[in-house]
């Protein structure tokens, strides 16, 4: 796109995705008399940078990257990214303000950066900061530049690393962050000069510059992501994530937020969204860890939040080429969503979360479990600080499947695959394993059960030992008789 005056840089304060592609082949560098057309310049290159691909809009923090690595320091593109205080739902990569502030919490004295030239005098300003550049460089000192990508019409703004100055060939020496061969690049120093400064104004023109002095740099504290002191995924990987949900945004009516370790997205108020997402999605996630997971999922998540029927049908088709089986919500595993009609309720919404939990905790467990528990917690609420599931319409089917003696033995139960589970009786499995352990909850015994289930699971897949030990049974008839007997003693309002 073609910057107006009014964006200020999207690299001055931009870096956007671009192609990949490099302005002049890679030329060894070549050094020979210090003259260059017009000026008088010494050769000078400073050695040994290595080349780090930027990932999508991270052009800029990907040469601070770059030259960290040649000081000794192993930091990425992400850790640059992480300390500019950039929101990631923002979508982008630092603009200059952003990765000036990344740079100096980093610990480089990156000098004044923006230098205001006056039209009349801007070719004359231009030289002078190339010679300041070039000073720099030859204290070991190489400059982060923005500049236009090429000197097409709809060319757009891109940090590049500038490490050297070959006088003979007249030529620019820098690394490409957007391409995969991109060390020690080169371009003629007329064309630089023509591409470095920023016309935003018919009256001056902006020229950026970061000096990457490093001698102010302590040795980072960097925390491993996953770590208890840090959390499992960096800004950085919400903002690229992003970056891609973004594309699959069928309008600008949708609210974006980052719920760790999820990112929600609704097409309701944003005011809304923002308090199905505090209210329902981080409510869960804390309260189910605090009682049952210590893992969260191991990608980002994103949960979709659809605010009628006809959004959800319309949706569900459009982005995710779903027609969905039911009209509550599901957990797609492919598509790493949770899909929901929010409509409905979000009772449905909870249930849902706890599937990419069980997941990410609990391998291989069968799909009684998985369900009963999510099944649990689509009517649920606060109980001491803990989760806790209430009776819900479930209930009256159970009832009437017990009176009918149509209901499995628990044995039965829990050893169905999730075929059997799925497709058989379906309703009446869904609800005999949600009041199994919504009894166990009432007893005090449910996070115990699953505690003892996921640490015997490779002995007891099923988990029917485990519930025969939880409940000091060996009679299990006679306590199917009595738990029977209990649920038709439930209510639902």
């Amino acid at each position: 796109m073609k910057l107006q005056p009014s964006h200020i840089g999207r690299r001055q304060m931009i870096g956007l995705v671009i192609p990949f592609f490099c302005i002049t082949p890679m030329i060894a560098p070549v050094f020979g008399p210090a003259q260059a057309s017009g000026a008088s310049y010494k050769s000078v290159l400073i050695t040994g940078v290595p080349h780090i691909k930027q990932k999508p809009d991270f052009c800029g923090e990907a040469c601070a990257a770059m030259y960290l690595n040649k000081l000794g320091h192993k930091l990425d593109q992400d850790y640059v990214f992480d300390q500019s205080g950039l929101d990631p739902v923002s979508a982008r990569g630092c603009y200059t303000r952003e990765l000036n502030q990344a740079l100096s919490r980093i610990g480089f004295k990156a000098g004044a950066v923006w230098y205001q030239l006056p039209v009349n005098k801007a070719k004359t300003g231009v030289e002078q900061q190339f010679s300041q550049l070039l000073a720099d460089l030859a204290k070991g000192i190489p400059s982060i530049v923005c500049m236009h990508y090429d000197d097409q019409p709809k060319t757009t703004e891109h940090f590049r690393l500038v490490l050297g100055f070959d006088a003979r060939a007249d030529e620019v020496i820098y690394h490409e962050p957007a391409a995969s061969n991109g060390a020690y690049k080169r371009m003629k120093r007329s064309l630089f000069l023509k591409l470095w400064p920023l016309k935003y104004s018919t009256s001056k023109w902006t020229v950026v510059r970061m000096r990457l002095d490093g001698s102010g740099i302590k040795k980072p504290q960097v925390v491993k992501a996953g770590k208890p002191d840090k959390p499992q995924f960096t800004d950085a990987d919400y903002a690229q994530h992003i970056m891609q949900l973004k594309k699959k945004l069928p309008g600008k009516q949708f609210t974006i937020l980052i719920e760790r370790p999820f990112v929600v997205i609704g097409d309701e108020s944003a005011a809304t969204v923002r308090k199905r997402s505090a209210n329902t999605v981080r409510w869960a996630v804390t309260h189910l860890r605090k009682s049952f997971f210590d893992k969260n999922p191991d990608k980002i998540l994103d949960v979709w939040l659809f605010k009628d029927k006809t959004s959800y049908d319309k949706h569900t088709k459009s982005i995710f080429k779903d027609t969905p089986s039911t009209p509550y919500g599901y957990y797609s595993r492919d598509h790493g969503a949770l899909i929901m009609n929010i409509a409905t309720g979000g009772g449905t919404l909870v249930h849902e979360i706890v599937h990419p939990y069980i997941e990410a905790n609990f391998p291989d467990c069968p799909a009684w479990f998985n369900e009963g528990l999510g099944s649990l917690f689509e009517q649920c609420g606060e109980r001491g600080g803990k989760i806790v599931g209430f009776t819900n319409w479930r209930l009256a089917g159970l009832q009437r499947a017990i009176r009918g003696g149509g209901i499995p033995s628990f044995k039965s139960l829990t050893a169905t695959t999730s075929w059997q589970f799925y497709s058989k009786d379906r309703g009446t499995n869904y609800s005999q394993a949600r009041y199994l352990l919504y009894y166990l909850q009432q007893k005090g015994l449910l996070v115990k059960y699953y505690k003892q289930f996921l640490a015997n699971r490779k002995t007891d897949p099923t988990g029917y030992k485990t519930l025969q030990k939880i409940l000091g049974q060996k009679d299990m008839a006679a306590f199917e008789k009595k738990w029977q007997t209990y649920v038709l003693t439930l209510k639902y309002r």
